[in-house]
């Protein structure tokens, strides 16, 4: 079995009525609930609002990929608890970051890089598999239509990707590297960019199918001793 963890900060869905119209159990409910009919799959969920953040040693220990969705509250996720994750990612653990997480904590502990891209609301959005030979494209078809996303576009500051599975091409012209493999220490990372809140992304099967493969291949069933690091100060 697989154990999943879905994150979510879950400040919008209990702030915004039209969010919570969208997403009434929360994005990580709608995640957990797709993800909780595989069968090879067990799944929890962690929010922010949560002792320590919903996040601890015995949790991380016991979660195989960690799904993480973060937007207004970055900041708020503690340094302490950014450490721990970056050090079980190393050791194996696998993280997927959706949308706005790329621009979370844990994502430039990682990265080492800003993380910084260019956005405006309200777009529609192409979404064409360059990669599809990757596993996290099998079944998935050459090109998804999102009707309403956030534009993300070019240039996103991130480290080279060990491969671009997914290009996003927006109604207003930009392009996007939207779904990226990197790895580091022994843990395998994903980044995915559809996803915003205000739009029920996560409800459409094609999308589902790629978080599922993201899970199976971000998947390391053995754990080592995390490489050796440093933290600044």
């Amino acid at each position: 079995m697989i154990r999943v963890t879905v994150w979510n900060e879950y400040f919008h869905e209990r702030e915004y009525d039209g969010i919570r119209a969208v997403y009434p159990d929360g994005i990580h409910g709608c995640i957990a609930n797709f993800l909780g009919k595989e069968e090879n799959f067990t799944v929890k969920c962690a929010t922010l609002d949560m002792d320590n953040q919903g996040i601890s040693e015995e949790l991380l220990r016991e979660t195989d990929v960690l799904i993480w969705w973060g937007h207004a509250k970055h900041d708020e996720v503690s340094d302490e608890n950014v450490k721990l994750i970056h050090e079980h990612v190393l050791s194996g653990m696998g993280l997927i970051a959706l949308h706005s997480a790329h621009f979370s904590k844990i994502m430039k502990s990682l990265m080492g890089t800003s993380m910084t891209l260019h956005w405006r609301h309200d777009d529609t959005e192409k979404l064409w598999c360059t990669s599809p030979l990757h596993p996290i494209a099998a079944g998935v078809p050459l090109c998804i239509d999102i009707p309403k996303e956030e534009m993300y576009g070019e240039y996103f500051d991130i480290p080279k990707p060990d491969d671009v599975i997914f290009t996003g091409w927006f109604g207003g012209g930009e392009v996007f590297r939207s779904g990226c493999t990197f790895t580091r220490g022994y843990g395998r990372i994903f980044y995915f960019q559809p996803g915003h809140e205000e739009y029920p992304v996560y409800y459409m099967e094609d999308i589902q199918k790629i978080i599922v493969n993201a899970v199976n291949w971000c998947f390391n069933p053995v754990r080592y001793p995390a490489p050796p690091q440093c933290f600044a100060d």
